[in-house]
């Protein structure tokens, strides 16, 4: 055999006939890969409610390319503005993330607040079984157009004010309040209720938005249903509503009535249900709007 450097070709007989066997080459070195370098502390500037249900914004400082928190991407306005918020259920620690523009990371380590939620505990059962098939024809389209409209982006500036309250009236319903039915828990309450007594008191805009949902009909469980977008994944909805007095893809300002107080849907008495979520968050309005006064 003649050689050939260090890839050669061999003959071996398989069955009588002969099959070709290529040698293998000598690996080659692979360089180390340069392990990541850690992430320095940082300080970022920002005001809020650093607990369950409540929300924090900033404004980033020069330099700063992008921001993340708990590894999931932050939108940044033009100007360097954010705005996060944290679940009713959120963990007692989160991690604001930043990329420098020279390829340097920074974070800064989070002590989220627990709440000392409305919890009431009934010695009867939950109710067995889920909704039928005849019920879920219904929702599956409704929740289809939920999703959409939480899913649009748009230039709404609504984020950055102090929401105030879209009316004043009696709080009937705590946003996190929930039943334990003997030790089973339900479903907590996931917005505010206001009760101002009756139905067909207007209510107003809580922060400047654009609407992303007026239901030309009542939906199941929404009833008459409204949302806003304020900007940056953060929404409102306005659930039971006796009648929408906007329509879908309008612009509307921080104080302009938007609609009537009903009892549409499933709803025991006429109320406003307000409810604010960001991105897959459930928010708390009232750390949004402080005490009413």
């Amino acid at each position: 055999m003649r050689r050939r450097g260090w890839a050669c070709s061999l003959l071996i007989a398989v069955a009588g006939a002969a099959v070709p066997v290529v040698a293998l080459r000598a690996a080659q070195p692979v360089a180390p890969v340069a392990p990541a370098a850690p992430a320095r502390p940082v300080t970022l500037p920002f005001t809020g409610e650093l607990t369950q249900g409540g929300w924090l914004k900033g404004k980033l400082p020069a330099g700063v390319r992008s921001l993340s928190l708990d590894g999931t991407p932050v939108r940044v306005a033009p100007d360097g503005g954010w705005f996060v918020a944290f679940d009713r259920d959120a963990g007692s620690q989160a991690i604001l993330r930043v990329s420098y523009s020279n390829g340097t990371l920074g974070e800064q380590r989070l002590t989220v607040a627990p709440r000392a939620w409305q919890i009431e505990h009934v010695n009867i059962a939950r109710k067995p079984g889920g909704p039928s098939e005849a019920f879920m024809a219904l929702r599956r389209p409704e929740l289809e157009r939920i999703a959409a409209a939480r899913a649009m982006v748009t230039d709404a500036q609504g984020w950055r004010q102090r929401f105030t309250w879209p009316i004043r009236a009696r709080i009937s319903g705590r946003f996190g309040s929930q039943r334990i039915y003997r030790g089973e828990p339900g479903a907590y309450h996931s917005g505010l209720d206001l009760a101002p007594g009756g139905s067909g008191a207007t209510f107003v805009a809580p922060a400047d938005g654009v609407v992303i949902l007026a239901a030309e009909k009542p939906f199941t469980l929404e009833g008459n249903l409204l949302m806003l977008d304020h900007g940056m994944g953060l929404n409102s909805a306005f659930l039971h509503c006796s009648e929408i007095l906007v329509k879908q893809g309008q612009h509307v300002r921080q104080g302009q009535v938007i609609g009537r107080i009903g009892m549409t849907g499933r709803a025991t008495g006429p109320h406003l249900h307000w409810s604010i979520k960001w991105n897959d968050a459930r928010l708390d309005p009232l750390l949004f709007t402080g005490p009413m006064n």
